[in-house]
């Protein structure tokens, strides 16, 4: 997926003279073909994000396309008061890519862990949030990103769980939900976004359940929510990101208040890591391995097939 972001990027700024790439001091060996093939159109703005955002901001003022990348920890998480007055208060076109959000960096600790990126992004006015799951969706993200005349935030996570669609898929619609698989409608459907889509279609297997890709996270198509609910005995989200303010919150904002339906919310729990470890290792301590959620999605089924379906779905 890393690898589709890059090339994206390269068929954007050989086409667009005025895209730039700025970087806060990494990603070299992501970007080498890029600063072979455009290296007057990048800019490493050292380890200073904040001062990196504010550039990204002037540059888009004066007819510049600013990609900025770094780790999500950093941007948007350190730099969450520059993107709100620097860009998004005057809708500017920057792009904020944050790499290896949720646990990827499981190793380094909470300083480098970002499971509160999208929580910390949603409440921006006028930013779009994208959070591909694979390669394809990566690259309409891209295409959406690159025509997009305002601030956008695209979440990477961890790059390397596989694809979920056979092949290229068409422009992404604003908010839409992508579903990758039909399941029984008298069970729940999962609906998951980046890296826990891959985990969501192995839970799916097992119990025949329709399956939802989340590609962008804001804003969240209604209709398409509602679409799910509808078709489903009870939603389930997973997320590689905390349970307070991502997917999950804002299904549950959207079904509460249009389509009243159960929800279970899937992902970080409300505290910080407490061992550091592996990427593997930090899914078990947070509940996102394949074990538990297939376990917490089968007491799910279990509670849904309880409820009486003269009655509203909740207790």
């Amino acid at each position: 997926m890393r690898a589709a972001f890059s090339r994206a990027l390269i068929d954007l700024a050989r086409a667009d003279p005025s895209v730039l790439l700025l970087t806060g001091d990494h990603g070299y060996a992501l970007f080498d073909e890029y600063r072979r093939c455009c290296p007057d159109q990048y800019v490493n703005a050292g380890v200073a994000e904040q001062n990196m955002v504010s550039m990204a901001a002037g540059l888009a003022r004066v007819g510049f396309r600013p990609f900025v990348y770094a780790l999500a920890a950093f941007v948007p998480v350190r730099t969450v008061e520059q993107i709100k007055l620097d860009i998004t208060q005057d809708h500017l076109p920057v792009v904020l890519v944050g790499d290896g959000a949720g646990l990827v960096y499981s190793q380094l600790g909470p300083s480098h862990q970002s499971a509160e990126d999208i929580a910390c992004t949603r409440a921006l006015p006028g930013l779009t949030i994208f959070s591909p799951a694979d390669r394809f969706e990566m690259r309409a993200c891209m295409a959406y990103a690159g025509a997009a005349t305002g601030p956008v935030y695209l979440r990477m996570g961890k790059a390397d769980r596989g694809d979920v669609h056979p092949g290229a898929i068409g422009p992404l619609q604003p908010g839409g939900l992508l579903r990758i698989r039909e399941g029984r409608a008298d069970r729940p459907g999962l609906v998951a976004t980046g890296s826990m889509v891959s985990t969501a279609l192995g839970v799916a297997a097992a119990f025949d359940l329709s399956v939802w890709s989340a590609p962008v996270l804001k804003p969240l198509s209604v209709t398409d929510v509602c679409a799910a609910a509808s078709a489903s005995t009870g939603l389930v989200t997973l997320e590689e990101h905390s349970v307070l303010g991502g997917l999950g919150a804002a299904v549950a904002e959207i079904t509460a208040e249009h389509q009243p339906t159960r929800v279970l919310r899937i992902g970080v729990p409300d505290r910080f890591s407490s061992r550091c470890g592996s990427h593997d290792y930090l899914l078990r301590e947070h509940g996102l391995d394949i074990d538990t959620v297939r376990d917490r999605v089968a007491a799910f089924m279990a509670l849904t097939e309880r409820s009486d379906p003269s009655r509203p779905p909740w207790p």
